[in-house]
């Protein structure tokens, strides 16, 4: 426990990224993110945030640099896939205006929020049954609903949770998605899917936005398209969730009595990500402006969960390792099978 308070002085908000102890951790980040970067240059399907997480849980286990990263690199490493996982989220906003979301009509915002729904509180009740230990069934049902690694963190800063619990949930939404970019194309034809309808299905069932993009580009541009909308449909359902989530961990706390910190009911980046879509809504933002955003905000989740990758213990998992690919494989065929269902109730082909 001392140990843990330690990590936790040295990763706190008080430390900017100047600070000589978080250097060498967001160093050991900006390397991370170049490999990924480069990987994806070279490997244009594999997407890059994807990369950065393996990268991430790579280091941790590598003889010569596992050291580093337990010891001198620690703060720094968590205090990216804490606060710049917060500047990412923010501009992850950019993204989405709401032309886009009105433009989906009331049927698909309808199935999207049945499919979100369906799925977080189907994951976080399975998970809690399976008895996995901390945060991790509320991590990963808000990561199969929403957005992934990116929902992960945004919920963890909200809720407060360990780092260890925030870092298992992004290592099996990330493998679980990175699988769907494998599978999820040879299920088109069998199921009968228009290249629009598979779209949405992948827009409404693959977790982070790169892997939305690489499953559904297989199909061609309207599929792509279609995905990507129905995707940011989901993105934007992420500030709801995370208000709703931390008044109910902030009455729980007071029920209980719990002396932790007080935590606000809409955190800080999540007004960020809100403002972000209203100033993307006025169009008044010129495209040069969102391309550079929309870089930055790659570059910043890369770094982030490189960082959160580093903190998996691959030993440690053991204990509940079995339970939570369980959980992962139960909620995948959630999202997937509702996803589908929804697709084929309310959402005809595209003409």
């Amino acid at each position: 426990m001392a140990l843990l308070r330690e990590r936790s002085a040295s990763a706190s908000p008080s430390s900017g990224p100047s600070a000589p102890g978080v250097r060498p951790g967001l160093a050991l980040a900006v390397i991370g993110v170049a490999v990924a970067w480069s990987a994806h240059q070279l490997l244009p399907g594999i997407p890059m945030l994807t990369t950065s997480v393996v990268l991430g849980i790579v280091a941790a286990h590598l003889p010569g640099v596992r050291s580093l990263v337990r010891g001198a690199a620690r703060p720094g490493l968590s205090y990216a896939g804490k606060r710049l996982m917060r500047i990412g989220i923010v501009l992850l906003g950019l993204k989405l205006s709401l032309d886009d979301v009105l433009g989906l009509g009331w049927a698909t915002v309808t199935m999207v929020l049945g499919v979100v729904a369906a799925t977080f509180l189907g994951t976080w009740w399975l998970g809690r049954r399976m008895g996995l230990p901390g945060d991790q069934p509320l991590l990963i049902a808000a990561g199969y609903a929403i957005c992934g690694a990116s929902a992960i963190g945004a919920v963890s800063e909200a809720t407060d949770s360990d780092e260890r619990d925030a870092a298992t949930s992004v290592a099996l939404v990330t493998l679980c998605g990175t699988l769907a970019i494998a599978v999820l194309p040879l299920l088109q034809q069998p199921l009968g899917l228009s290249d629009a309808e598979f779209g949405r299905w992948v827009g409404a069932s693959v977790h982070d936005v790169g892997q939305v993009v690489a499953t559904a580009q297989t199909a061609g541009s309207g599929a792509l398209g279609e995905a990507v909308l129905v995707k940011l449909m989901r993105v934007a359902l992420l500030a709801p969730l995370v208000a709703a989530v931390a008044l109910s961990v902030r009455r729980r706390r007071r029920v209980g009595g719990t002396v932790r910190k007080r935590l606000p009911v809409v955190p800080l980046f999540v007004v960020g990500f809100l403002a972000m879509v209203l100033v993307r809504s006025t169009g008044q933002l010129p495209p040069a402006a969102i391309d550079a955003a929309q870089h930055a905000q790659e570059l910043l989740l890369a770094a982030a969960l490189f960082g959160l990758g580093s903190a998996v213990d691959l030993p440690s998992l053991t204990r509940t390792g079995g339970r939570v690919a369980a959980l992962g494989l139960c909620a995948w065929a959630v999202v997937a099978g509702v996803s589908y269902a929804g697709v084929m109730l309310v959402m005809g082909p595209v003409s």
